[in-house]
């Protein structure tokens, strides 16, 4: 058991507009299971890269601990080899019994290791790179983003294997994967990072509490402001009556007075400048603790949704519907039934190449929405209603390329608008300047989410919509969607999203 300790860390990349982290200290314990939550765009595969000693920084980090990283980097010529062919190369004295022993806690057989690696589902690749992390001895595992693309049966699969671990951080936005696997939380606030034992859900409970005690006493602070400006504002003007009164008087009017007194009203004067000079710097203070106590309170903006009403209630009708590719020798799906009606919520649900996609393909193309042809054959109906108006955001974020600019031209976008939602999203000012393909991956899905967002539509399809989304965003977009409750065909494997936001799931068998 060993210490990392971080120490007036600062970090930049070349040409960037601000530092990513600015003087930043804390340690954390090499036996701790730790998740790693923050905002898209915020640093933390990043920092993971800075303990791995990719990139130059200020400060410094100290530890004995030995890192790896998740997930590997694959050329495509160990692509096309299995993994037993190229595990030493991933994890030097990777030993093969060890990654077995693995594979066996993960729910899966020796014989995968010896598959061509391109030929392995999703699910069984995590599984296998995994098993190759965890086959050391005493390493501090970095694990970033292992449940993207995953079926429920293997996000279950992993979770189960990662709550048995210890030793790690583990990035993540999956709310019900952090609360089985992690025992303390790494938090990456918006001007400060903090570590807090725990889950996350006891992490986000204390946040919400810490926040509401915050806006307590910023209430408090301001109303002290406003009291203070009032009695400053009413002693500076009887100061200035006073001073305008030192000189010239009526000896009628004002029997009282004589030269004598101008020394007097004078002194009063300068007490009462001296009263206001103290008020302001009460103020001033008053206003410095005010902006400290809201610099990391979380206030995600609700979101709007602009969407089209179609005169027909059924908007797709799906019966005894299958389809088989061509060159496959057995259907991907078959027999399928459902309807999706204005204002329900459909979620797709089954493992990964039960054809979730390929049906929410085919409707995009039924809808000519989706150009591309497919090689298949279908039997039964998929029907959609006339003048049906999709807004479809994909899996893939690849072909992103850009500036936000151009991207808005090519989608008809609204720039200032669209930019606004972004903004919403926690987008920094910043990024607007920036090319899309230099956007992380979070970031990216954003700019997608944000254009399906601000397209007007009858039915809304979400492939995936939520890799690699932050907690904070996934919990912004699951009270827009159930304030405007639109129509929806969606995938998603996010349980406690899916649980949320579903008015019925198809089950894929």
């Amino acid at each position: 058991m060993a210490q990392i300790s971080v120490n007036d860390l600062t970090f930049y990349y070349d040409g960037s507009f601000d530092n990513v982290f600015e003087n930043v200290s804390f340690s954390i314990d090499t036996n701790w299971k730790i998740g790693f939550i923050g905002r898209n765009g915020k640093g933390k595969t990043t920092f993971l890269n800075l303990l791995m000693g990719k990139f130059d920084y200020k400060g410094s980090i100290s530890t004995s601990a030995v890192f790896d990283y998740f997930p590997y980097q694959l050329t495509a010529e160990q692509m096309r080899a299995s993994a037993a062919e190229f595990m030493e190369d991933l994890k030097a004295g990777c030993e093969s019994w060890r990654v077995i022993c693995e594979l066996a806690g993960l729910g899966e057989d020796a014989e995968i290791l010896y598959r061509p690696f391109k030929s392995l589902s999703p699910g069984e690749r995590t599984k296998v790179l995994l098993a190759i992390l965890f086959s050391g001895e005493n390493d501090f595992l970095l694990i970033d983003e292992p449940t993207n693309h995953l079926d429920p049966e293997a996000r279950e699969c992993v979770k189960k294997y990662l709550a048995s671990k210890k030793g790690f951080i583990l990035v993540s936005h999956d709310r019900d994967l952090l609360d089985a696997c992690i025992d303390h939380c790494l938090v990456l606030n918006r001007k400060s990072i903090e570590v807090q034992s725990g889950n996350f859900t006891s992490w986000w409970e204390n946040k919400q509490k810490k926040d509401q005690f915050a806006i307590a006493e910023n209430e408090k602070h301001l109303k002290e402001i406003r009291k203070l400006k009032q009695a400053s504002r009413r002693v500076s003007e009887w100061a200035d009556q006073s001073e305008r009164s030192k000189i010239g008087f009526d000896p009628i009017k004002e029997h009282d007075r004589n030269v004598s007194t101008r020394s007097y009203i004078g002194a009063k004067t300068k007490k009462m400048q001296s009263r206001v000079k103290q008020m302001e710097s009460r103020i001033d203070r008053e206003i410095e603790e005010r902006e400290g106590l809201l610099q990391d309170l979380e206030e995600p903006v609700d979101l709007k949704l602009v969407q089209l009403a179609h005169h027909k209630n059924t908007l797709v009708h799906v019966r005894n519907y299958g389809v088989q590719y061509l060159d496959s020798d057995a259907p991907v799906f078959e027999n399928l039934t459902f309807v999706i009606n204005r204002g329900d919520r459909i979620a797709l649900s089954g493992k990964n190449g039960c054809g979730k996609s390929t049906l929410v393909k085919r409707i995009l193309q039924i809808n000519g929405f989706l150009q591309e042809g497919f090689s298949i054959s279908e039997q039964g109906v998929c029907e959609l209603a006339s003048g049906l108006v999709i807004s479809y955001v994909g899996q893939e974020s690849s072909g992103l390329k850009g500036d936000i600019t151009r991207f808005c031209l090519e989608r008809g976008l609204d720039r200032s608008l669209f930019c606004t939602i972004l903004r919403q999203l926690d987008f920094e000012r910043a990024q607007f300047f920036k090319n899309i393909e230099d956007y992380s991956e979070g970031q990216k899905k954003k700019v997608l989410l944000a254009a399906s967002l601000l397209t007007p539509a009858h039915l809304y399809i979400w492939d995936e919509p939520l890799n690699y989304i932050d907690v904070f965003s996934r919990m912004q977009i699951e009270r827009l969607l159930l304030e405007y409750r639109p129509t929806m065909l969606f995938v998603e494997h996010d349980v406690r999203f899916r649980e949320k936001i579903a008015t019925r799931t198809i089950e894929f068998k």
